[in-house]
């Protein structure tokens, strides 16, 4: 997974926090470093800080939902406001949190978040084996002209 905040205390806490449960995570200050990051590599999700020094975090997670569908994204902010949970919602991150993130919470929605990833992968994974089968059944029904 891929972190993003310009607190570097925030990004070593998460990176901590995460990778002692397991998780494999990169981290980055600016929606700039992050989307050379995301170029490189595929990340299954992505914790956006609102706020950052080079934009803020509702274009990044934009510019992640249009690039990037397939993680799933989480905003994290200081300063939570009516206005940036809606932009967050219309935008389609799928949590918002609101600093301090009580480590307990954060593994908990980040748990929740890639167990639906998992289980939306397995659906799809299951639409495309039953259209197959769909195909091979119905071309052996068919007559032989």
């Amino acid at each position: 997974m891929l972190v993003i905040d310009d607190d570097k205390a925030i990004l070593n806490g998460f990176r901590e926090v995460l990778s002692r449960t397991g998780y494999d995570v990169d981290i980055a200050g600016t929606g700039r470093q992050a989307s050379d990051k995301a170029i490189a590599k595929v990340y299954d999700l992505v914790i956006i800080d609102m706020k950052l020094p080079d934009m803020e975090g509702t274009e990044l997670l934009a510019r992640f939902q249009r690039n990037y569908p397939r993680p799933k994204k989480i905003i994290v902010t200081g300063y939570p406001t009516m206005d940036n949970a809606i932009d967050s919602v219309n935008l389609q991150a799928d949590a918002y949190l609101v600093k301090p993130v009580n480590p307990q919470e954060l593994l908990r929605v980040v748990d929740e978040k890639l167990r639906e990833q998992s289980e939306e992968q397995e659906i799809t994974e299951e639409k495309v084996t039953n259209w197959v089968v769909g195909r091979e059944r119905r071309s052996k029904e068919k007559p032989n002209p």
